[in-house]
């Protein structure tokens, strides 16, 4: 558990607060986002199904009395493949929680390359569903045929646009909108949830208590550019409001002066 109470930040963009230290892995054009082979897809269905689910349920239920509200809007996207835009502020449990709404759709995630990097469970990694942001033009081709394919099969790919994780926050830090060019190439409609911290009676470790809402559609009758931007908007003012659902304040952030 982090034992942190306050933490002085200065950048809110660029600011990471993990404890994890990780040295991560050059995403080039040799890097392989998709598996055709028998072997690879048995190796998704036995890692993410057989082992990842059970896991991450009994993980997010025990750790943090996961509850969440609003998982049924996102089977009005059930015949789609969709994007899922939420708040960055665990570590494990962001990469648990995601998966155990609309179950049934299979979870990918845009991750940073850290998470294919650590030892072991970077190996595994990418059968969990892990897309790896590209570090040259090569693998920058390939992992956008990876997200257009995956849309195409009607998955989900859940994105955090923070980029950074912040322990326990409770507000919603501001994003760019680059992550919303997605939604808006693919024209599918997006989600997005906020994981919120509730005060608990017998326990000092808060309570974390999802929301969800959408879908939300690219507006069509404006330009590309303005398009992902009023998109990004409309997601951005749902997640602050939803996160003024949180009760507790377990790590108080502070802007640095100067």
């Amino acid at each position: 558990m982090d034992k942190r109470k306050v933490i002085y930040y200065g950048d809110e963009l660029h600011d990471e607060f993990s404890v994890a230290k990780i040295t991560p892995r050059k995403i080039d054009g040799n890097y392989v986002y998709c598996h055709d082979s028998f072997f690879k897809k048995f190796t998704r269905f036995f890692w993410y199904r057989i082992v990842f689910m059970p896991i991450a349920f009994f993980y997010c239920k025990l750790a943090f009395r996961h509850k969440t509200i609003g998982a049924e809007k996102l089977k009005k996207a059930k015949n789609s493949g969709y994007f899922l835009y939420g708040n960055h502020t665990q570590d494990i449990f962001d990469a648990y929680m995601p998966n155990l709404m609309n179950s049934s759709k299979g979870k990918y995630f845009i991750v940073h390359p850290n998470n294919v990097s650590i030892k072991f469970i970077g190996k595994i990694a990418p059968s969990l569903g892990a897309l790896p942001l590209p570090d040259d033009r090569a693998a920058y081709a390939n992992f956008l045929k990876a997200v257009d394919r995956r849309i195409s099969e009607k998955k989900a790919i859940v994105v955090y646009p923070e980029a950074h994780i912040w322990p326990y926050y409770t507000r919603i830090r501001p994003f760019p909108d680059a992550s919303f060019h997605y939604p808006v190439k693919l024209s599918v409609p997006s989600f997005c949830f906020v994981n919120t911290y509730q005060k608990r009676k017998h326990s000092d470790k808060p309570r974390i208590v999802t929301y969800v809402e959408g879908p939300f559609y690219p507006d069509e009758a404006l330009k590309p550019a303005e398009r992902r931007k009023d998109l990004r908007d409309r997601i951005y003012i749902k997640m602050c409001e939803l996160a003024e659902n949180s009760t507790v304040e377990k790590i108080r952030y502070i802007k640095k002066d100067g």
